[in-house]
């Protein structure tokens, strides 16, 4: 009698959209950052208007992925909106290929290269002047001190909110930052001018070592939104029309490249960037080779600095 060949069963995948809510739950539990996770559901639900979200996942190739992409320039997206987008798909698929449900990589679509947005020194005058404290409030003097902090090392809104009195080390002429993005712990220094600005906020700021260092009027940690709202109505006051927080980070990169003849490694750290990808693009959108110390290779300023000379011995 012939033996009966043993089959193994067939292993159905899901649908995209069933195995998408998988990669969260799996994110999720990994420890990824509400705001992470939001951003992901976000870019899937744009995804959504130019694939099919309903096939299944093992049917998801190079030619639907060629069609979402031509969908959405048709749509009349921006490319740097479809390079997000594809970021995200390109995260979700790489953990499907390692769960065995596909063998399709993708890569992310090429963006177009933006100025960062950045203050203007007479826009930085403005905004570093400091406050009557004999007549301004409380929350001003907390956004004259944290737009110090900004200049200085250019930290993010996140790292911003969380830092706490403890966190501040005056003698050492450094901060402990513990809510970065990757979540390690970075020290930054402080410059003299700033530590002399945080030894006087921090005696009228009192409080014990585990408060935050820049709260709400009523103590409590400020929110994401009440930050930006507080930049955004210091900045207006002062006849500044920029709001952006990020904006200083753009500004510290900027002048620490141009101006203060920082090098691109040390910028690396001074940010918390995981590689230097980041950091060379600040170093390619600002030129920073070119520019720095331009006024001396410039032909046309050699020529103007000659015929000085000449008038000078006549």
């Amino acid at each position: 009698m012939q033996a009966k060949r043993i089959r193994m069963p067939q292993i159905s995948t899901p649908s995209t959209s069933d195995a998408f809510h998988d990669f969260l739950r799996t994110k999720r539990a990994q420890g990824a950052k509400t705001k992470t996770l939001q951003s992901y559901e976000q870019h899937f639900r744009a995804i959504g208007h130019h694939l099919d979200t309903s096939l299944n996942i093992s049917e998801l190739d190079k030619k639907k992925y060629e069609q979402m992409i031509s969908s959405m320039i048709d749509s009349g997206l921006s490319p740097n909106s479809i390079k997000s987008y594809t970021i995200t798909l390109r995260a979700f698929l790489n953990w499907c290929n390692d769960e065995g449900l596909t063998h399709f990589r993708i890569k992310a679509f090429k963006g177009v290269e933006t100025i960062k947005e950045t203050y203007t020194d007479q826009e930085l005058e403005a905004l570093l002047k400091k406050p009557d404290l004999r007549t301004c409030a409380f929350p001003e003097y907390r956004t004259w001190v944290i737009v110090n902090v900004l200049v200085n090392n250019g930290c993010r809104a996140a790292t911003i909110r969380n830092i706490k009195n403890g966190d501040v080390d005056l003698y050492s002429k450094m901060i402990q930052l513990r809510h970065m993005k990757n979540r390690k712990v970075q020290t930054i220094p402080l410059c003299e001018a700033l530590c002399v600005i945080l030894k006087s906020y921090m005696r009228v700021r009192g409080g014990r070592p585990d408060d935050y260092l820049f709260p709400s009027e009523t103590g409590v940690q400020l929110t994401e939104n009440a930050l930006r709202s507080s930049i955004a109505r210091y900045n207006n006051r002062r006849g500044v029309e920029k709001t952006s927080i990020h904006a200083f980070r753009h500004t510290f990169a900027k002048k620490y490249l141009l101006d203060c003849g920082g090098n691109a490694l040390m910028l690396q750290k001074l940010l918390n960037h995981a590689t230097l990808d980041m950091t060379k693009h600040y170093c390619a959108i600002f030129d920073a080779d070119v520019l720095k110390g331009f006024e001396q290779y410039s032909p046309l300023a050699q020529i103007y600095n000659s015929h000085k000379k000449i008038k000078m011995r006549k």
